[in-house]
């Protein structure tokens, strides 16, 4: 029969053990929790800079874009924390639809489905809610040619599918609820 001490120390071996199991696995998930933080700031800064370069001058700033237009005067002391990065105000030509929340404005739209909405918009106000693709091109000025009402149309369903418009019928597209409520 072993002895009650030595059964005791086995056991405070064993948890010692595991221990040490413990925090090597701890050291080590904590290393790697920093390296994915770090890609993380990585990304972020990446994504920022080609906003900076996709969004280019702005209007009025665009005397601005010159040697040391990036340096600051000397009244603001530098950061090397990360800036925040804020919500798109208005999407350039090209970009994608982003699905419709209630905080989502059309501003955040490209400016031909800004036009497209606006185009249900008024004509919902003015008694015609729902739309063919034919109409609503001939409302934007387009000429009726097969190549303007498809590139009408592939733009609506992409409007419907992210839920700016609905589709009620097959081709016939309408202001979804939400953006119609003016979030």
């Amino acid at each position: 029969m072993a002895s009650v001490v030595g059964l005791l120390e086995e056991r405070e071996l064993a948890a010692r053990e595991r221990v040490e199991e413990l925090r090597e696995v701890v050291l080590d998930d904590s290393q790697r929790g920093d390296e994915a933080e770090t890609a993380w700031h990585e990304w972020l800064i990446a994504r920022q800079r080609v906003g900076e370069v996709l969004s280019g001058p702005r209007p009025g700033q665009a005397g601005e874009a010159g040697p040391g237009a990036g340096e600051s005067s000397g009244s603001e002391p530098a950061t090397n924390a990360p800036a925040e990065v804020p919500l798109p105000r208005a999407a350039r030509w090209g970009s994608i639809v982003p699905v419709w929340r209630p905080a989502l404005s059309m501003d955040a739209l490209a400016p031909h489905y800004q036009r497209i909405l606006a185009t249900l918009t008024e004509q919902a106000s003015g008694g015609k809610p729902v739309m063919s693709c034919q109409e609503i091109t001939a409302v934007l000025g387009l000429e009726p040619v097969p190549e303007s009402v498809e590139g009408v149309r592939s733009k609506m369903k992409r409007l419907a599918d992210r839920g700016w418009a609905d589709e009620p019928t097959p081709g016939r597209f309408t202001l979804a609820a939400g953006p119609a409520g003016g979030s």
